[in-house]
């Protein structure tokens, strides 16, 4: 019968079916890195010596290596795998002998033996998320060398701080309560710092790598994920320069303020999502008004013109600029704690318009932690609406001193539709 056990074991037990499925992922494994990898020489008119029938026949080998494991030995896999090795270090020292000294289509056959071999354990999924993976990567290999060529020595360094940053400093902070009204926590500050440092050391990379030499629109959403009000303040700069492109950079200041909405919500979402229970229709409706607003200045717009110069987007990662907002971030949490105690929610409600003057990241992550603890639930909530708006009162406040006459219209009419979109917010989380 098809439903017999054919592999019973107290860790492992395996109907005919169930095995041949298996057997067979195993199998389309090996074939798809196979094909890739003969695909890639074919390309660059090289020779391989692992292709399409390689690579299966080795993943089938990393499956039937873990069945005999255990119907006879335990070692076997283990021996199959050394046995892989050999054969790849065989084939690599015959490659580097006629001047071919890359080793990837190698480290690729090791892996496939491995994949075979999860595939036989049922690890099904994981064993094609990480062929998925290695397809990306392998086909990339151009693209990577271009991408890594365009790198400067400075942005490497940025990279390797954000990394001694994220993996060796954050993991050690002690996760205990300090100080006034006990808010500070190390390690949820570190936590805020690298993600917040995250987030715009990859709106930094985006910007760069997808060329200063881009549409307004696209240049206002990518500006957007780092900083919109650096945004608002260029722009509106540019459209005294050339005020017959007013409605182009009215369209990408107003796509960067959708931007901004978006980053509160995901931030939200993170620090304490039982706030957005109730937030989330106040935040859409100010979501979607941004978005109608973007939508009516990109039909108004005068030209597809490119915006050729880059952001002024700053370092990629600046650690005085993340120490100095985890200092700004552990400086809200008194603040709006002491003004909570001290004065109510009216005190919180004041500080949290202040702050958003300068930073609305750091003002929705601290009044996201304090929601539903020293503050409440409602408060938190009303706090970052007011926060919001504060905020857009400033890039509206940007927009006037820099911008072009037109400009100055446009940002008017359109952020007065989305200033009148919070207080409905307001309204709604009051009702």
């Amino acid at each position: 019968m098809i439903d017999d056990f054919i592999v019973q074991y107290e860790s492992l037990q395996l109907s005919e079916m169930e095995f041949l499925y298996r057997m067979l992922v195993a199998a389309g494994i090996g074939f798809i890195l196979g094909l890739e990898r003969e695909f890639s020489k074919l390309k660059e008119k090289e020779e391989i010596f692992a292709g399409v029938r390689t690579f299966t026949i080795v993943s089938l080998f990393g499956f039937l290596a873990a069945l005999l494991s255990f119907v006879l030995n335990e070692w076997i896999f283990a021996v199959g795998f050394f046995g892989v090795l050999l054969m790849v270090a065989l084939a690599y020292w015959i490659e580097a002998n006629k001047g071919q000294t890359g080793g990837t289509t190698e480290f690729a056959i090791i892996f496939t033996y491995l994949l075979g071999g999860l595939t036989f354990l049922g690890y099904l999924t994981e064993s094609l998320a990480f062929m998925v993976i290695l397809i990306v990567i392998l086909s990339l290999k151009l693209k990577l060398r271009n991408i890594i060529g365009q790198l400067t020595q400075v942005e490497i360094y940025a990279f390797v701080r954000f990394v001694v940053l994220a993996l060796l400093i954050l993991p050690f902070l002690p996760d205990k309560d300090y100080g006034p009204f006990l808010v500070i926590n190390p390690r949820e500050i570190g936590w805020v710092v690298v993600l917040t440092s995250g987030i715009g050391f990859i709106g930094y990379i985006l910007m760069k790598f997808m060329g200063p030499n881009k549409g307004i629109l696209l240049t206002g959403i990518l500006g957007g994920m780092v900083s919109s009000t650096v945004v608002t303040w260029t722009f509106s700069k540019k459209s005294r320069e050339t005020p017959s492109l007013s409605s182009n950079y009215s369209m990408g200041i107003f796509a960067a303020a959708t931007l901004m909405i978006v980053r509160v919500m995901v931030l939200i979402f993170i620090f304490k999502k039982t706030l957005l229970v109730d937030l989330f229709v106040p935040l859409a409706i100010l979501l979607f008004t941004g978005l109608g607003v973007t939508y009516f200045f990109y039909k108004k717009q005068t030209s597809n013109e490119r915006y050729k110069e880059a952001l002024p987007l700053g370092e990629p990662l600046n650690i005085r600029d993340a120490i100095f907002f985890g200092a700004l971030y552990t400086g809200i949490l008194i603040v709006v704690s002491y003004a909570s105690v001290k004065y109510g929610e009216l005190g919180i409600y004041i500080s949290s318009a202040i702050s958003a003057l300068t930073d609305i990241d750091a003002i929705t992550i601290s009044v996201s932690k304090l929601g539903g603890a020293s503050v409440s639930v409602l408060t938190a909530q009303i706090a970052i609406l007011l926060a919001t708006i504060s905020n857009t009162i400033v890039k509206i406040g940007l927009a006037l001193w820099n911008g072009s006459y037109k400009l100055k219209r446009q940002i008017v009419f359109g952020y007065g539709l989305i200033f009148m979109a919070g207080l409905l917010g307001l309204l709604i989380l009051n009702r």
